[in-house]
């Protein structure tokens, strides 16, 4: 029997406060891009969180096990996430944070595919299909609508833009393969550790072989690595983790179009970025859409219900 709980005040207020950091962790990046490359950030806070999992684990009386099967699922995740923040870090250099977030959190979009092709279970519905219609035709028009010389080396924001995209199919594919193997059976500790270990090793070895293994020293610096050391990468997955086992998660999901809605906020106000007329009109069929994708759960009861429809969902 399913004991996860409908939302209540507590799940939609941590909730909130997650959307903001993951927000906010795109923001931190490009601030401190003069400083420090976002790749060897995203590689050291990596590494440092690695370690504070790996007490965590300890207090909790946990261990990596490597023998039951995930070891290759996990090598695999792993890979995937560096794939994701190396594309992260390589797209910050040429285009805003608000865009970056949005195309980076099309990955519930990408996921929904995946596992709609692996999984039985997964099917997508007629609500979702159009979700991913939007979605798509959101993403149309911010990439192809906006005018040449609207912004500065215009050129260059859509090839960031385009790695951020592909960033977001990188992250839905981590998904699939953690939803479609021995990872799905998995604690979620050693999950997130595969995938920290991944991006620590990988991501440290192209700083290196790039010529971005460097940075100043500086107050800011050292506050955004604890930022994302000890906020983004322990505890909100810690957190988010525990919301998984405690709530449902199609209603959880529906929360994750505000995390694209904060960047665009957070990118104008604290980076003062300029935000196109285009990207604004493509970036609200693709929340919708996410809101329809991840939220069908949810959803598609409630419109039953207003329709006078109360077939079951499937």
């Amino acid at each position: 029997m399913d004991t996860r709980k409908s939302l209540d005040s507590t799940a939609i207020g941590l909730m909130l406060i997650l959307c903001l950091i993951w927000a906010l962790q795109q923001i931190v990046l490009k601030h401190t891009v003069n400083d420090i490359a976002p790749m060897f950030q995203i590689a050291l806070r990596s590494g440092m969180a690695a370690l504070l999992l790996a007490g965590f684990m300890r207090w909790r009386g946990e261990r990596m096990c490597f023998s039951d099967g995930t070891a290759g699922p996990g090598a695999l995740a792993g890979a995937l996430f560096a794939l994701e923040y190396f594309l992260v870090g390589e797209g910050l250099n040429h285009t805003s944070a608000a865009h970056m977030v949005v195309f980076l959190y099309t990955a519930p979009i990408f996921a929904a595919l995946g596992l709609h092709m692996k999984l039985p279970s997964e099917r997508l519905a007629p609500l979702q299909w159009v979700g991913i219609s939007l979605a798509f035709g959101g993403l149309a028009i911010a990439f192809f609508g906006r005018q040449q010389g609207a912004v500065p080396a215009a050129s260059n924001v859509l090839w960031g833009d385009f790695l951020g995209l592909v960033a977001g199919a990188a992250w839905g594919a981590t998904t699939v393969v953690i939803r479609s193997s021995s990872l799905s059976r998995a604690p979620a500790s050693q999950t997130l550790m595969y995938q920290l270990l991944g991006a620590f090793v990988v991501l440290t070895g192209l700083a290196l072989i790039t010529g971005q293994a460097h940075l100043k020293p500086t107050p800011t610096v050292w506050a955004s690595l604890a930022f994302h050391t000890v906020i983004v990468s322990f505890l909100s997955f810690l957190v988010w983790f525990w919301l998984l086992r405690q709530y449902m998660a199609s209603r959880l999901g529906v929360f994750s179009f505000l995390t694209p809605l904060f960047g665009i906020l957070l990118g104008a106000w604290l980076l003062g970025e300029h935000i196109e007329p285009s990207f604004l009109m493509g970036s609200f069929p693709v929340l919708l859409g996410i809101v329809l994708v991840s939220g069908h759960g949810w959803i598609a009861p409630a419109v039953a219900r207003l329709t006078g429809k109360q077939r079951p969902v499937v």
